[in-house]
């Protein structure tokens, strides 16, 4: 590489990495207080919360990855431009075309990794993570007993606890019910109790001490009471059903099986829509990485004079809009409204023409700016707003 493109690979580095980093740690915090609040909810551990927040990473990295290297590009380009050092390069007789060669290496990489992404790491990702889901629900991760209110263990049997010692080792005021199915049940209080493991792995010993156990059957009208010093419960685990395999749905689905249930004619007309589009989307939207240079370099040079940041919200405005069309057109390929194909290539086409207009217009014709209109427009309103501003009467008043 010469000096020219390690400078501009240091430019674009920065802000491409600092935005990805910056996008993902936005969705973490954003998901991770629902996490919490549902791990809390559920009764599980809370070192499942890093768990699923670490099954998230792939798809928050899928969709930072596209905004990480337009805005990285784009404020390189901003920069080279406002610093004069663009119009250097341009008199040195260094076309666009070249200097896009250090934006393109960039986007080829970080194409190849969101295709690896989005088409193998994500769907074993989102499995995990629903898996996670299943099993908090169920209970295989383990439940807490929370202090003060009615724990359910199954249908058959409640538990309440008062107090609770020494990291829950140690419990004090108990009151458990327990039904035993044949219209009888159990109910005992006592001071203390403790859980102990037993061999077997589906159930365990809630020893009791100092407490009373009233037993009632359903044939016998009075029920017996019996006072104990010590008195060990065994109390069975609920058995927990295994979680399904992956591929239930689309989003746990690789490109390879996606494109395999799409081409079976033997499938059901839904799965197989569903799975198209599904395809179609990941593909494009893996595809559109390779246009993001052209639209940041044609967006991120604002006209002679100026230093107006409108192409920056631009930017960010047509690749969201672009994403969201997208989702819409899986959604109505996927319902067989409309061939899935039909439906995510002509978005893709239209913004593929867009970008390479842009591009072209300020590449290759003389004076050329794709925003100019849009810029000159910007800078009638901010001037106006600026009349309108309380400050900037009582100055004119003044004058």
């Amino acid at each position: 590489m010469k000096s020219i493109d390690r400078y501009l690979a240091r430019l674009i580095a920065v802000p491409l990495f600092s935005t990805l980093v910056i996008f993902a740690m936005l969705l973490v915090l954003d998901r991770m207080l629902r996490l919490f609040d549902f791990v809390a909810t559920e009764g599980g551990p809370v070192s499942v919360v890093w768990r699923m927040l670490a099954n998230l990473l792939p798809e928050y990295f899928g969709l930072g990855i596209p905004v990480g290297l337009l805005l990285g590009t784009l404020l390189a380009f901003r920069k080279l431009a406002t610093s004069s050092e663009l119009d250097v390069m341009r008199a040195v007789g260094m076309s666009y075309t070249r200097m896009l060669r250090v934006p393109y290496m960039y986007a080829v990489a970080l194409c190849l990794l969101n295709f690896a992404i989005v088409g193998f790491v994500q769907p074993d990702a989102r499995y995990n993570y629903e898996k996670l889901r299943f099993e908090l629900r169920t209970g295989a991760l383990g439940a807490s007993i929370k202090v003060g209110e009615f724990t359910h263990f199954g249908n058959d049997m409640t538990l309440r606890i008062e107090q609770s010692h020494e990291s829950g080792r140690k419990l004090s005021g108990i009151f458990l019910r327990k039904d035993d199915n044949k219209g009888g049940s159990i109910a005992v209080t006592a001071e203390n109790g403790q859980f102990f493991a037993t061999d077997n792995p589906d159930e365990i010993i809630f020893r009791l001490t100092n407490g009373t156990l009233v037993r009632t059957e359903a044939k016998v009208a009075t029920p017996r009471v019996l006072r104990f010093s010590s008195n060990d419960l065994p109390i069975p685990l609920p058995k927990t059903e295994n979680f399904r395999v992956r591929g239930g749905e689309n989003l746990e689905r690789t490109l390879p099986e996606l494109a395999r249930i799409g081409s079976d004619r033997k499938a059901d007309k839904e799965l197989r829509d569903t799975s198209r589009a599904a395809f179609h989307f990941r593909t494009a939207e893996v595809l559109s990485i390779l246009l993001l240079p052209l639209l940041a370099l044609a967006l991120g040079v604002p006209p002679k004079r100026s230093t107006s940041a409108l192409g920056v919200f631009l930017a960010i405005i047509m690749i969201v809009a672009y994403h969201k069309v997208n989702e819409y057109a899986q959604a109505v390929g996927g319902l067989g409204k409309i061939d899935p194909v039909m439906a995510i290539w002509i978005p893709f086409t239209v913004f593929a023409g867009l970008t390479l207009w842009m591009f072209y217009t300020i590449a290759y014709v003389p004076g050329g700016q794709p925003i100019g209109a849009l810029e000159r427009v910007f800078s009638v309103l901010a001037k106006a707003v600026r009349k309108l501003l309380p400050g900037r009467r009582d100055k004119g008043a003044k004058a």
